[in-house]
């Protein structure tokens, strides 16, 4: 599975980070998913390899602004491109509003239908996306919002050559058929079957998305069996402190907290408030970095925009150059 930061700010841009956006795409896929959709996605999109006519759905995590005002011009762009596709919209009800009213407003028309779906509603029975299973769950913000797990089984068990040579099943069709799962005899009368050939099946990849929440502990159901969790980490504990807790999003210590007692081996965090900037003063980005690692000792990644990773059939994170 792949994952690619398009924005990584909260509340609004900064000269280096846009808007809350994700997309990933699921091994030997085409088609991608897009998790939340601020203002100024489609230009970051401009510096990838994603294209809009293979987009196949979009999952909002709430209504604030920094999560989905990007979403009517990225449609809109689409259809000017030649997408006919239909596109499926998976968020809270105000989505199918937002967009509606966006459209007429600006007298755009598309090309194409949309599918929303209201996760209030349909969490438990979400459709399949970019050969990925989608489930949510409901997370503890100001407004109601939302987190999505992604998950992928490898789609081909390998054949253990070893185990072919010692049960003498010769090279040729048979293989094949075994690779398929079917139980095959041999010339001499013997039953084989496919399970005693095959390497054992790897756990499934499993990528857990957060929205704005202050209460990490809601995602410890979502996260069983998970190898990453993205989540927001807006502020540092210190900030958070004089901040209040009206805002309710998480701190870096909050998230890291939940992760080591989850035991997911990798944490990437994002969404950082606008304050943490690049310079050595404080507060700056390795403020973040510095306060998670006090509680997590596992695979920790602060996203920068347009950073890509890949998830690999044993559970590992690669950050891709």
């Amino acid at each position: 599975m792949h994952l690619q930061f398009l924005g990584t700010s909260s509340g609004v841009p900064t000269r280096h980070r846009s808007l809350s956006a994700l997309a990933i795409r699921g091994e030997g896929e085409r088609g991608w998913v897009l998790v939340d959709c601020g203002e100024g996605t489609q230009h970051r999109l401009l510096h990838t390899r994603l294209s809009l006519a293979t987009l196949e759905a979009v999952c909002i995590t709430h209504c604030h602004g920094d999560h989905c005002l990007g979403l009517p011009g990225l449609l809109g762009t689409a259809s000017m491109e030649g997408r006919q596709a239909p596109l499926t919209i998976v968020g809270p009800d105000g989505i199918r509003e937002l967009v509606a009213h966006a459209l007429a407003l600006t007298d755009s028309n598309l090309g194409f239908p949309l599918h929303f779906i209201d996760v209030a509603v349909a969490a438990g029975a979400l459709p399949a996306v970019g050969g990925m299973k989608l489930e949510a769950a409901g997370l503890s913000h100001r407004i109601p919002s939302w987190a999505y797990a992604l998950t992928q089984d490898d789609p081909v068990r390998q054949l253990d050559h070893a185990r072919l040579g010692a049960v003498g099943v010769p090279r040729g069709p048979l293989w094949g058929r075994l690779q398929r799962g079917e139980d095959v005899t041999l010339d001499d009368g013997r039953l084989v079957r496919a399970d005693a050939v095959l390497v054992p099946p790897r756990p499934p990849r499993r990528i857990v998305v957060g929205g704005d929440n202050d209460t990490p502990a809601l995602l410890d159901a979502l996260c069983r069996g998970a190898q990453v969790l993205v989540h927001e980490a807006t502020y540092t504990e210190d900030v958070a402190a004089r901040v209040g807790p009206a805002p309710m999003h998480s701190t870096a210590a909050r998230v890291a907290a939940f992760a080591s007692d989850a035991d997911l081996p990798n944490l990437i965090l994002t969404h950082f408030s606008p304050r943490y900037g690049n310079a050595r003063r404080s507060p700056h980005i390795g403020d973040i970095e510095a306060e998670a690692r006090t509680a997590y000792d596992g695979a920790l990644y602060l996203a920068r925009d347009l950073d890509a990773f890949s998830l690999e059939a044993g559970g590992a994170l690669r950050r891709l150059d």
